[in-house]
């Protein structure tokens, strides 16, 4: 009987999977060494590069490149290292690794110049790129990201000092760190909705615990407030509301705005550290226009 019931349960995820991420689209472009690179590149007008957060997975973000992509090309990628990348982390190149994989996808969707956005993690990797490529970034797009000094709490230390041994625990309690954040975007039958969607995502886009551990700890060697005095470009920096983001102090993302000149703050509410998918429409209206005018600055401090 209880072969019977997991044997049904594999099946309904699996005939679900296309019914539950119906936004996932891809292009396979030709990477380096032959490599095929799995790239999401959907939509038209005016092109956003979308770097996901410390998971890696671009399948995550789904809800929000469909709503993006409404008015711009939109463009994400797995993180290099991550199952799907195609491409093998250089332990010569640190960091560098990130950055030389945000110029392959300049070079294989032919631009030469895009707005870039980092979400979370991909903040970091996104202002950095900023500053050591001005040519190529049109604007600046920071999304609930560890901002300069960041350092993990004392429950996200341990995660990353023991990653393998702490992963079953940080998936079973995933659930309950984001639920009052889903909750007020969604109200509780859309949360429970949300949360069995995005699970599903995440379960056929695994993330990789020692590697997302590695990746933070790479990062905490790195001079970003020296990156953020070197942005030039047009920079919009997003995140939730203070008691609703558990992953990131929303102080923390707010130093960009403080730091990156002429950079506008804009706090998304009713969310938290996942707001651009828990109101990804919402989170779309302001990034979009933004990428399509940079230069304007009337958006509102609050949506």
């Amino acid at each position: 009987m209880r072969f019977r019931r997991v044997t049904s349960a594999c099946c309904w995820v699996v005939s679900n999977i296309r019914r539950y991420t119906p936004h996932t689209s891809f292009a396979f472009l030709r990477g380096y060494h032959g490599s095929c690179v799995r790239i999401y590149d959907r939509g038209s007008g005016p092109p956003i590069i979308v770097i996901p957060g410390v998971q890696g997975r671009f399948e995550w973000f789904a809800p929000t490149f469909a709503a993006l992509r409404a008015n711009c090309r939109t463009i994400s990628y797995t993180l290099a290292g991550d199952l799907g990348s195609s491409r093998r982390l250089d332990p010569t190149l640190g960091f560098e690794n990130y950055l030389q994989q945000v110029d392959e996808i300049f070079e294989r969707t032919g631009l030469t110049q895009a707005a870039v956005c980092g979400i979370s993690y991909g903040g970091l990797v996104a202002v950095h790129y900023a500053a050591s490529r001005p040519e190529r970034v049109s604007a600046l797009v920071i999304a609930s990201s560890p901002g300069p000094g960041w350092k993990p709490d004392p429950r996200q230390a341990g995660y990353i000092a023991h990653p393998w041994r702490k992963a079953l625990p940080f998936v079973a309690t995933a659930p309950g760190r984001i639920w009052p954040e889903v909750h007020e975007a969604r109200g509780s039958l859309g949360a429970l909705s949300f949360l069995a969607r995005h699970g599903l995502r995440a379960a056929t886009a695994p993330m990789i615990p020692g590697l997302m551990a590695a990746r933070i700890l790479e990062s905490q060697s790195i001079d970003f407030s020296a990156d953020c005095a070197a942005v030039r470009c047009p920079t919009l920096v997003v995140s939730g509301e203070p008691h609703l983001d558990r992953i990131v102090p929303v102080d923390s993302t707010r130093k960009y705005a403080e730091m990156i000149s002429g950079a506008k703050y804009v706090m998304l509410e009713r969310t938290g550290h996942l707001g651009m998918v828990t109101r990804a429409s919402e989170w779309a209206a302001l990034v979009a226009p933004f990428v399509t005018h940079p230069g304007d600055t009337g958006a509102r401090n609050k949506i």
